[in-house]
């Protein structure tokens, strides 16, 4: 019985499926016309980002391939090797092939004396800088495999140096995740490795997505193509990364936390570290590195627009505050930084292209943002707005502004619910019909199902594949049987993703599509969090989790008071359910409670992870319970269980 979700980025880590699936419709000639056009109106002649990506260059993962302790492919840069040629197929929106095929660049890189980074062998990079006694590892990667299999390659042309330290930049599980591919936690505990992080790192690398992580796994699932099979018609690429890698994410927790910016000396090396909270994560931090005059900006720069909202769900990001995170380390910087690095992509070398380059990033952020609420005062709608805003030339034309990632469209969207929310001020709006009833009507007032398809099928052969997605998505709700709109609607959507220059809304339109055809492989959606994200989960958070699976309906009318007595960690906890809603205090006990539960932490986590049970627990005792134990059962038996697969493409 799980209570909570894998984090989502966590989840799409669970590979990218090579098996083959849906028979993919070729492009079309709307869409070869599309796809050409872009050829127009960007400089595909401009190579400075492939040798920048290439410079320094030392040695490729061996086999192009990363094998875990269980002999499972965790990571294949093989599965790539399309890439190689370098004229884009009718399928691929040329701009994102080109991303794709500098993120298809791997290894092992020289950045300067002393400081390396392994890229393409996860979503991010590895930065391994050489201090006095050993290495300080810099966002060891999503998981334990790929950060070994990158130390190895590095120590492979390196002396063989311990790790002495370890630095989590932010709080994205991309970060942190493979730690115990670099280090131990015995040796974190003797001291023999120290743990670097932001203020604030711990609570939100446990708690994001966990309240609605069921929610968030899946449509990450659909952000990260994790169900699409690799090549020119399916996954090419996430613009911010080939993809995420296979495998547990460990965690260790910080050891020192780096609560203001300024200079620390960590293993002889002098390193500025530049606090930027709420700004890409809630928790993050650029670094500079003086004497090799390297700035290290995290992810609040890289080579792409990226989200201020991300497609999986998260809270909207403050773009403003992120711009100026840019301007401050531009103007600290800007004059003394030989080379720009970050934790994904390709460095920026040069002090005249390293300045251009944070502006340009620092411009991009605050255009969105303004303009976005200029247009909203106007009493400019999120669709409209989406619409109407286009990126000045001088930005458009920068291929680190591009929609690899983040998209201008869905930025924009993002900032008018930061302010203004889902209400759009249209009474019409304020309770709409459910979308069925909506899509039923709709339906109904076109002349039935029948001659809306025969329509759309016409508006197919014009190209016009955002209009055929959107009419055909009501009729799929109308009636998800009818298997003529279903096929419409996945051809048109198959179209957008082939467009699209944005990775995720590729993944986005071709998962839908193939769903809609009914031809996702089935893989399997692991049950709950990892155990050191498990460790490190606030117990408060339990009670909320609780809350959140408790169904309402049949809560309604019950009242239960428990105590909550962890002897291991000496929490104590007032629990309450009354008027369908469960409350929690800490540090507190109810007089009157209906019983009181006693147990260990370590007991909770084991449940969490499924490897016990509140039953099984109760009848071994780990689990006293004072009074009467069948209130506990009583509030367990409330509770619902989230199906990780359910339908985004038709109604529940």
């Amino acid at each position: 019985m799980p209570l909570t979700r894998l984090p989502a980025i966590a989840v799409a880590s669970l590979f990218v499926s090579t098996l083959a699936s849906a028979d993919p419709r070729p492009a079309t000639t709307a869409t070869r016309d599309a796809n050409e056009a872009v050829k127009q109106q960007l400089d595909f002649t401009d190579k400075r980002a492939f040798e920048d990506a290439q410079r320094g260059f030392i040695a490729a993962l061996p086999e192009a391939e990363v094998i875990d302790e269980q002999g499972q492919t965790v990571w294949s840069n093989a599965r790539y090797a399309f890439l190689d040629s370098e004229q884009a197929p009718a399928s691929v929106n040329p701009s994102l092939w080109r991303q794709a095929r500098l993120n298809a660049i791997h290894g092992l890189f020289e950045v300067t004396e002393g400081i390396y980074q392994v890229r393409g062998m996860d979503l991010a990079n590895m930065t391994i800088v050489e201090g006095k006694t050993g290495l300080i590892v810099i966002d060891p990667l999503l998981t334990p495999a790929t950060a070994k299999a990158g130390l190895d390659l590095y120590r492979t042309h390196r002396p063989a140096r311990p790790a002495v330290a370890v630095i989590y930049t932010h709080s994205h599980v991309d970060h942190f995740g493979g730690v115990k591919g670099v280090a131990s936690q015995a040796e974190v505990d003797a001291g023999r490795v120290k743990v670097y992080a932001p203020e604030g790192f711990m609570e939100h690398a446990v708690s994001e997505n966990v309240i609605a992580g069921n929610a968030m796994t899946r449509r990450a699932k659909y952000m990260y193509g994790t169900d699409l099979p690799v090549g020119p018609q399916g996954h090419v690429d996430t613009g911010l990364g080939k993809g995420l890698s296979r495998g547990p994410m460990t965690l260790i927790a910080p050891t020192d936390i780096v609560r203001e910016s300024g200079v620390q000396r960590i293993d002889g090396v002098d390193i500025d570290f530049r606090l930027a909270p709420g700004s890409e994560a809630p928790a993050e931090m650029m670094m500079y590195f003086p004497a090799a005059r390297v700035l290290n900006t995290a992810e609040l720069t890289s080579q792409q627009m990226h989200n201020i909202y991300t497609l999986r769900g998260a809270e909207v990001r403050d773009a403003s505050l992120w711009s100026r995170y840019i301007d401050e380390a531009l103007d600290q910087y800007g004059s003394t930084s030989d080379v720009i690095i970050a934790q994904h992509h390709w460095p920026v070398w040069g002090k005249e292209q390293g300045r251009h380059f944070l502006a340009v990033q620092r411009d991009l952020y605050k255009f969105i943002h303004d303009q976005s609420v200029r247009l909203m005062n106007h009493g400019y709608r999120p669709g409209d707005i989406a619409e109407t805003l286009k990126l000045p030339a001088s930005l458009a034309t920068e291929w680190a502004a591009r929609d690899y990632y983040g998209t201008l469209r869905h930025n924009v969207r993002g900032v008018y619910q930061k302010y203004l929310g889902w209400y759009d001020a249209n009474p019409a709006n304020l309770n709409p019909p459910t979308p069925q009833d909506a899509a039923r009507k709709t339906i109904e007032y076109m002349g039935g199902i029948d001659n809306v398809i025969k329509q759309a099928r016409n508006d197919y052969a014009a190209g016009n594949y955002r209009w055929v997605a959107t009419v055909m998505s009501q009729a799929v709700f109308a009636d998800p049987s009818k298997r003529e709109a279903r096929e419409l609607a996945a051809d048109a959507l198959e179209q957008l993703g082939y467009q699209a220059e944005s990775g995720p809304w590729r993944d986005v339109y071709l998962s839908g599509a193939q769903d809609l055809r009914g031809t996702a492989p089935t893989t399997a959606t692991e049950p709950g969090l990892h155990k050191d994200l498990l460790q490190a989960l606030d117990t408060g958070m339990f009670f909320d989790l609780l809350g959140v699976r408790l169904n309402g309906i049949k809560a309604e009318g019950k009242h239960v008071v428990l105590n909550w007595i962890f002897t291991d960690t000496n929490e104590r906890f007032r629990v309450n359910l009354e008027n369908a809603a469960l409350t929690w205090l800490p540090n507190a006990q109810a007089d009157a409670a209906d019983a009181t539960v006693t147990l260990t932490r370590a007991t909770l986590n084991n449940i969490l992870q499924r490897q016990n049970s509140f039953p099984k627990a109760l009848k071994t005792g780990e689990i006293d319970v004072s009074g009467n134990p069948k209130k506990l059962l009583e509030l367990l038996s409330l509770m619902d269980d989230f199906k990780p697969d359910f339908p985004l493409i038709e109604p529940r």
